[in-house]
């Protein structure tokens, strides 16, 4: 039982303090306005700084979801054509729970590693490792 206890220390010690923290994790929601035939969301870079994510990737996804274009400029993201917040925020909702929440743990401690031409989601939390789709 002593060495069942010890190797429960060393494996503890070895896992980051962050997986023991029970913070809750919130996505933002999209704050956006149309401005004639655009669409803005001004909050578009605290999103994917939420999401720990590249801004870049997370605006090919929407561009893709979307089928539109669109581009970041300074902390907001412009898209063409005319979106309500509520498709935005499930496009966004889709995106984490794809690229960022761990499928295994759940948590979002996770990033993006690029092998050769696949791409994996793993996990800092309990050390998962997920072959996600590459966004094009």
């Amino acid at each position: 039982m002593e060495d069942y206890e010890r190797l429960l220390d060393r494996a503890r010690e070895q896992v980051p303090p962050e997986v023991f923290e029970s913070k809750r994790f919130e996505i933002p929601k999209a704050a956006i306005f149309v401005e004639g035939n655009r669409t803005i969301i001004k909050n578009f870079k605290d999103i994917a700084q939420v999401l720990n994510r590249d801004p870049q990737h997370l605006l090919k996804y929407l561009m893709r979801e979307l089928a539109t274009s669109g581009v970041i400029e300074a902390q907001r993201t412009v898209f063409q054509g005319k979106f309500t917040s509520k498709s935005l925020d499930e496009l966004i909702s889709r995106y984490t729970k794809t690229y960022v929440l761990c499928s295994e743990c759940g948590k979002p401690d996770t990033h993006i590693e690029k092998q050769g031409r696949f791409q994996y989601l793993v996990c800092e939390a309990c050390g998962a490792k997920a072959s996600i789709k590459i966004i094009q």
